[in-house]
């Protein structure tokens, strides 16, 4: 029940009228031209119902609401399976923030289940870009953090920061979160001449 409660309030009053059509099959007897249409009109549904759903959830993890966040972003992952596959490169975004979500909320292992599923995408894509590499490796090394696993959260921002910064250059906005990361991670460690030299950097 309290699960329901969390969706209805969460998201599905949101998303429930534009669940409508892309619940509803094409009829049967219509011309080409009209399938065709019907079905661009589909998709294009389903696109604006998943940005809904992702950017509600996006905001919900932004304000440290983790627990709200969840069946915004379950939401999400249906509808992009649907739309695009269960192996598509398109469902990285909504593994990723189903972990960061399910971390917050305390939730460890759903979060290795959604990070391990987005790895294996990206793994099994092999012209994978680079933005969406950095964000995986974002996650787990924030992941790791959250388990006080230092040394290979580490590992993870350095590659997202490698990454970030050949996708978007060394003074983008999307590197300066590596190193803020990694500061985070050496602070806790005590080592507060390495995080705050990189706090600077930041």
């Amino acid at each position: 029940v309290d699960h329901q409660k969390a969706d209805r309030v969460h998201i599905h009053e949101q998303i429930c009228q534009l669940l409508v059509p892309i619940c509803t099959s094409l009829p049967f007897l219509l011309s080409e031209k009209e399938r065709k249409r019907g079905m661009e009109q589909l998709v294009k549904r389903q696109k604006s119902t998943i940005d809904l759903a992702y950017s509600t959830a996006q905001e919900f993890v932004l304000g440290e609401k983790h627990k709200e966040a969840i069946p915004a972003a379950l939401h999400a992952l249906r509808l992009s399976t649907e739309a695009y596959g269960s192996n598509s490169v398109q469902l990285v975004p909504v593994y990723l923030l189903l972990a960061e979500a399910s971390t917050g909320a305390g939730r460890l292992p759903e979060a290795s289940k959604y990070l391990s599923q987005a790895e294996w995408i990206v793994l099994s894509t092999p012209d994978c870009s680079a933005a969406v590499r950095y964000k995986l490796h974002r996650s787990l090394g924030l992941f790791c953090a959250a388990k006080g696993n230092f040394e290979q959260a580490l590992y993870h921002l350095a590659n997202y920061i490698y990454l970030a910064s050949s996708a978007f250059g060394l003074k983008s906005i999307e590197t300066s979160g590596g190193y803020f990361h990694m500061a985070n991670v050496f602070f806790r460690q005590n080592k507060t001449d390495i995080a705050n030299s990189l706090y600077a950097e930041v």
